[in-house]
Order: C-alpha cells, then sequence, then structure tokens
C-alpha cells in the first residue's frame, strides 16, 4: 500500500511517499481501506517534535510509528473474528491518536475505539475532518462546564478547533463572542456566534462584556491578558503551553484560590464521543469547516499550509481521489 512514512523528526520534507505491507487486523480490529484523512496539528506536532514532551509517547530518538494521520474516513474492507459491531462495507471515521496511521491506503482500528459509521449526509472528506478539531474543543467546553446561557469567548474561531468549538457551543446553549481575522467574519457568524471581533481592527480585550469561560484555541493569547475579561469564577483554556510552558505551572495553581481559573486539560477520545459527533453532523448541529484538499504525493505542500497559520479549518488529505 501507499503510505507517508517519516522515520525523523523535523520538518515537513522528512515525510516521504513509500510502499508499506498492509497491516492486518487483529481478532477485535476492522481494517479500513482509507479514502480521506487530514493534515493536522496533531499530526504536525508529533512530526516535527516541537514539544519534546510529544517523543515520550512517538520515540525519544526516533518515531515509534512511522505513519501518522490521526484522523480518517473509509470503508471496512476486513474484520477480526471477534468483531461484532461492523461490517464489511460499513462506511465509517474516527481518530486515532494511539496509532495514527490514517495517511495510507489502509488501518487497522480496534472495535470499541474512537471509531463510528459515517453520518449518512457526509461524503468522505467531509468526515475526515469531523473529530480532530471537534474532540479538542469538547474535551475543553466540557472542562469549563459550560452551561446555557453563560458568556464565552472564542479566540481564533476559524482554525479546526475554533470552528468546532462555535459550533458545539451554540448546541450547549452558550452565548458566542467569537473573535476572527477580517475575511471570516461572515463565515464565524453562519457557524454560530452571536458577536464577532475583527482582530484586524478592533482589540477584543477592550469588549465590556465578562466572560464565563475564554477558550483560546490558537494559543496566542495569555491567561494575564485575558484574566481581567472573566467573571469572578471565569475560566481561560489555551490549546497551547504557553511561553516557556506557563500554562501548565497556572494550571496547577490557580484553582487553588477558588476564583478565576486556567485549566490545561489532558485531551481523551472515546468511541461515545465519536458517535456524538456523529448525531450532531447528521441533524444540522455541527459540519466541518473545510479549507482546501491535497493528494497524497502533495504532503509536503499540505503540512507547510497547516504550519503556516493561515488555514481555515480542516486541510484534508485525499487517499483516493474521488
Amino acid at each position: 500500500m501507499k503510505a507517508i512514512v517519516y522515520t525523523q523528526y523535523g520538518p515537513p520534507e522528512v515525510a516521504q511517499l513509500k510502499e508499506m505491507p498492509i497491516p492486518q487486523p487483529k481478532d477485535n480490529e476492522v481494517l479500513v481501506k482509507v479514502h480521506a484523512s487530514t493534515v493536522n496539528r496533531t499530526d504536525s506536532g508529533f512530526r516535527s517534535a516541537e514539544y519534546f514532551v510529544s517523543r515520550f509517547w512517538s520515540g525519544l530518538l526516533r518515531p515509534k510509528l512511522p505513519i501518522l494521520g490521526c484522523e480518517f474516513a473509509g470503508v471496512v474492507e476486513q474484520i477480526g473474528k471477534d468483531v461484532t459491531a461492523f461490517n464489511i462495507g460499513d462506511k465509517v471515521f474516527g481518530f486515532n491518536d494511539k496509532t495514527f496511521g490514517g495517511h495510507a491506503e489502509y488501518l487497522c482500528m480496534p472495535q470499541d475505539q474512537g471509531i463510528a459509521v459515517m453520518p449518512q449526509n457526509f461524503d468522505f472528506n467531509e468526515a475526515a475532518a469531523i473529530a480532530e478539531g471537534a474532540h479538542y474543543a469538547l474535551v475543553d467546553i466540557r472542562a469549563a462546564k459550560v452551561q446555557a446561557g453563560q458568556e464565552v469567548l472564542v479566540y481564533g474561531a476559524t482554525g479546526a478547533i475554533g470552528s468546532a468549538a462555535v459550533q458545539l457551543l451554540k448546541h450547549f446553549g452558550a452565548r458566542i463572542t467569537a473573535v476572527c481575522n477580517t475575511q471570516n467574519v461572515d463565515l464565524v457568524k453562519r457557524l454560530g456566534a452571536d458577536v464577532v471581533i475583527d482582530y484586524q481592527t478592533q482589540d477584543f480585550t477592550q469588549t465590556n462584556t465578562l466572560f464565563h469561560f475564554i477558550f483560546d484555541a490558537v494559543g496566542k493569547s495569555s491567561y494575564r491578558q485575558c484574566k481581567p475579561l472573566l467573571t469572578e469564577k471565569g475560566i481561560y483554556i489555551s490549546t497551547e503551553l504557553g511561553k516557556r510552558g506557563v500554562n501548565i505551572l497556572l494550571a496547577l495553581t490557580t484553582p487553588l484560590w477558588g476564583g478565576k481559573k486556567l485549566l490545561f486539560p489532558i485531551p481523551t477520545i472515546t468511541q461515545e464521543d465519536v458517535v456524538f459527533l456523529k448525531e450532531l453532523a447528521e441533524n444540522g448541529s455541527f459540519k466541518p469547516v473545510i479549507d482546501r484538499s491535497y493528494p497524497m504525493a502533495d504532503i509536503v505542500e499540505a503540512y507547510r499550509y497547516v504550519e503556516s497559520g493561515q488555514k481555515t479549518g480542516n486541510v484534508v488529505l485525499e487517499i483516493v481521489q474521488h
């Protein structure tokens, strides 16, 4: 099978298209013929190992798992003898940041982990982009215990995580203020934001609203900057570690004082989460924003674009071009 392989950490050029053996499913696994995946911050972070801590999962000196791609959508081609949840021919999608494998023509996935049947109204490219950004957003929204009617600010509302967060927060009944650039103001309004602040013409810190939850989906603000905008017991969460890892320190200390606090939840995903996102997709409450797609041969260009910080929503990698 064709697969995008990396055998050392580094820039996009370490990812190369090669031939690899087709994996064989274990008794509890399904073999998926992948039609689409995505190129995202999770893949980029593991490939570059910019944060050294990621190597404790992926390998200290070199990658233990040579094929990245944490999101996938495709068709079940083979099932292990203990599989009861899926049948050959099922169209499925999911998320796997333990063993990855989406940047290849085939991958194996345990039947009881982050995999589900595709939403009926979605194609492979759309289904492949459902889980990565949305599950990060979902983990943080749950950690902040967002309630209907609360004021929430989403900074960076047009990335994969931010665009999912706006839609999920709308589903949960929050009142959303979204921060984005000029060209995406209309998009963010369509996603469900009640108020949109264009950071190219306005300073978001000058708003008069106090927020129960401030969610920085791109890691470009700071707790110090946002603290004055929080309610008395307001919560700030960023998707990044902050300068010199300060967000880890603040996550350990600010909850001790009982007032405003920074949280740093560890992202997790279950099969139930994937099914929940599928149901939201089917009822029209959530649809991933897709910026553009690339064929496998253009993986380096895809990584460069993702890491430029300019993408809107998700970048799809077409394993099978339709």
